[in-house]
């Protein structure tokens, strides 16, 4: 069995599934050809249920041998630093990739999470709009001059970011081509097919169980 766990929740409602963040860590293992398992925690009572081991209640939590992680980010940034198909070796390579890791989780993941919960509950948008608008319009700047974020080759920087613009109501929110094509071509990867289909499988099989089970 391998030494990697990645931990989720044992069923999610299904406006979520192929979106829980285990995805990160499924798709670098995938990437990666990293031998891993999945393992669950009760979506019901999540909030004090396995506090021990992720200190807010959430997933992914990961296991590789003794050593316990919490968060996606950080979790991928342990996978990445296991295998150069994820990160390059040298220096510049490997700055460049934790600099856009970064960057896609704190510039720009930090301003579409809100952005969206807003859009979705319906409440005042408080120019979360106009902040999240200027940095994507920046994001295509870039992204209209290069293929790939690091190193000129795919990196888990490109994963990253890729997850977090792939929210539909991210895309939509205004017109970028150079950013869809971007996303579309990161995930078209066969990685991020497997490990999406392999979440959803996950998920609808937990559904089947929870209505067989009444």
């Amino acid at each position: 069995m391998s030494d990697l766990i990645i931990w989720t929740y044992d069923w999610v409602p299904e406006g979520a599934r192929g979106f829980v963040r285990d995805l990160r860590l499924r798709w670098a293992c995938e990437e990666a050809g990293l031998a891993y398992s999945v393992r669950t925690v009760p979506f019901d009572g999540r909030e004090t249920n396995h506090l021990s081991r992720q200190p807010f209640g959430q997933v992914p939590f990961l296991n590789d041998g003794e050593l316990e992680m919490f968060e996606s980010g950080a979790g991928l940034l342990h996978l990445a630093r296991k295998n150069e198909k994820l990160m390059p070796r040298d220096p510049v390579g490997e700055a460049e990739t934790v600099q856009w890791m970064i960057t896609a989780l704190n510039t720009i993941e930090m301003v579409t999470v809100p952005w969206w919960f807003l859009e979705v509950s319906g409440e005042e948008d408080k120019g979360l709009a106009d902040w999240m608008g200027n940095r994507l319009d920046q994001l295509e700047k870039i992204l209209n001059e290069r293929e790939w974020l690091a190193a000129d080759r795919f990196t888990a920087a490109d994963l990253l970011m890729a997850d977090v613009l792939r929210v539909s109501k991210v895309r939509s929110s205004g017109d970028r081509p150079a950013t869809d094509t971007y996303v579309t071509r990161v995930t078209d990867r066969p990685s991020f097919k497997k490990a999406r289909a392999d979440q959803l499988a996950h998920f609808v099989a937990a559904e089947e169980s929870r209505s067989a089970a009444g």
